[in-house]
């Protein structure tokens, strides 16, 4: 039976009326995004505390504006949800929480991070046009953190001859396993892992090499997340890429295993990761106290959330 046209006027009457019943007590449950006092703003020089307020700020400090539109429930809640979290993962307006050599790991990992589009969140750039990073804008960052006192720190792995080749020989047996100080061992069957993912960072112009034990290769292959309990993944890192006199690319001096190992209880603190770090030829443990992968996790819950915390997951 055909409706007329003012059965179809009141139908749509109909559910505007519904709309705006559900709408208007939405807004007085919408939250409110308060901004904290400051303790003590990041110290940079003006061209660089540009590029932060412009692309970083509404998120990542205390300094948040939400625009017209993100006060209005229901996107007024993911707004809120968005600052929260930013602002638990890294915040300007309280750098001095952090000490120094988090401040620099920091700054790095904001560089890789536009450099790689993962941030700012497309999400938000598609709102916020003016929040992208341009190219010329990156170029100031990176000069920046490139005058940072750790670019320049001696790295033991480092001296090492420059014809000698990055890693231990596969067959090569160690007299004692390292153990991280909080409990996390070197794995060295790693090399007959599967490889997951090679990539790259600014910083140092490293070069790392990824891989994962079956437990979390399969997982992988089955886009199984989060990961479960058991799965392992060791970056391998070396330095900058060396050429020679014939042109012949080779990866720089061998730097460190960074490992990462899933148990959900063991490892809570940390989002179910324990992390661990060994470094140079003579596999150094890293971390004064066992609290040192509090810093690591930060870095992962800032810029690899949807990731169960992982980065370089390859998704195809």
């Amino acid at each position: 039976m055909k409706k007329t046209p003012s059965t179809a006027f009141r139908r749509v009457l109909s559910i505007v009326g519904v709309l705006i019943v559900a709408f208007v007590p939405l807004q007085f449950a919408s939250p409110v995004v308060v901004n904290p006092p400051l303790t003590k703003e990041i110290s940079a020089p003006e061209e660089v505390t540009r590029i932060l307020k412009q692309s970083c700020y509404d998120c990542h400090s205390n300094a948040s504006n939400p625009r017209w539109y993100g006060r209005i429930a229901p996107v007024s809640f993911l707004v809120a949800h968005n600052i929260s979290e930013g602002r638990a993962r890294l915040n300007f307006s309280e750098w001095d929480k952090n000490p120094p050599v988090v401040q620099e790991l920091l700054l790095w990992e904001i560089v890789n991070a536009i450099e790689q589009g993962k941030m700012p969140l497309n999400s938000y750039c598609m709102l916020h046009s003016g929040s992208r990073v341009s190219a010329s804008d990156l170029a100031i960052l990176k000069k920046y953190v490139n005058t940072l006192p750790g670019r320049h720190k001696v790295d033991t792995a480092r001296i090492i001859r420059p014809a000698t080749l990055a890693s231990r020989p596969a067959n090569e047996k160690l007299s004692r396993i390292p153990v991280s100080i909080n409990g996390v061992p070197y794995y060295p069957d790693y090399k007959n892992w599967k490889i997951i993912s090679i990539t790259d960072k600014y910083d140092g112009g490293s070069m790392r090499v990824v891989y994962a034990n079956d437990i979390m290769y399969n997982a992988i292959k089955s886009k199984k997340m989060p990961f479960p309990d058991g799965s392992k993944m060791v970056k391998a890192v070396w330095g900058k890429q060396q050429q020679d006199s014939d042109g012949i690319v080779r990866p720089g001096n061998f730097q460190n295993v960074q490992i990462m190992v899933k148990d959900s209880r063991k490892y809570a603190a940390t989002e179910g990761w324990g992390f661990a770090k060994f470094d140079g030829l003579g596999l150094k443990p890293y971390g004064k106290t066992a609290i040192f992968d509090r810093t690591c996790i930060n870095c992962h819950r800032l810029l690899a959330p949807g990731s169960d915390f992982v980065f370089n997951v390859p998704t195809k």
